[in-house]
């Protein structure tokens, strides 16, 4: 089974937070993400990452709004780096550069990234033993 990452630990690997990722994972679609239910914490793949890392490098340095930059990472995640729009823009990427680099960040990120907490928090929360 292929490892899945918590919101946390790639919005660390990313750079970015935590809430951008759910943002952007709750308004647009993105291939090999499987929702689940309200209140189920989210595991990401490395495909899922790999997609909001190259979504993350087009806003940033093309000033692309995050709805196509999705749609083209996708297309550059699947094919070997490269997209071809049909009015004959072209963009290339170092898909293993990328891809690598990611997986660098998030060996790193699951050492330091806090552990969701579950269940109920603790009835006693003043430190009092009453």
């Amino acid at each position: 089974m292929p490892r899945a990452y918590t919101v946390a630990t790639a919005a660390l690997a990313l750079g970015t937070s935590p809430k951008w990722i759910d943002n952007a994972l709750s308004h647009h679609t993105v291939a090999d993400l499987t929702q689940g239910r309200q209140g189920v914490p989210r595991r990401l793949s490395i495909e899922v990452l790999l997609v909001l890392a190259i979504a993350l490098l087009l806003t940033g340095e093309l000033g692309t709004t995050l709805m196509p930059a999705i749609r083209i990472a996708e297309e550059l995640a699947r094919a070997p780096g490269v997209f071809k729009s049909a009015t004959g823009l072209s963009i290339q990427l170092d898909l293993d550069t990328l891809r690598m680099t990611l997986l660098a960040r998030l060996e790193e990120a699951v050492e330091v990234a806090p552990l969701p907490r579950r269940g109920r928090p603790p009835k006693n929360t003043t430190g009092r033993l009453d």
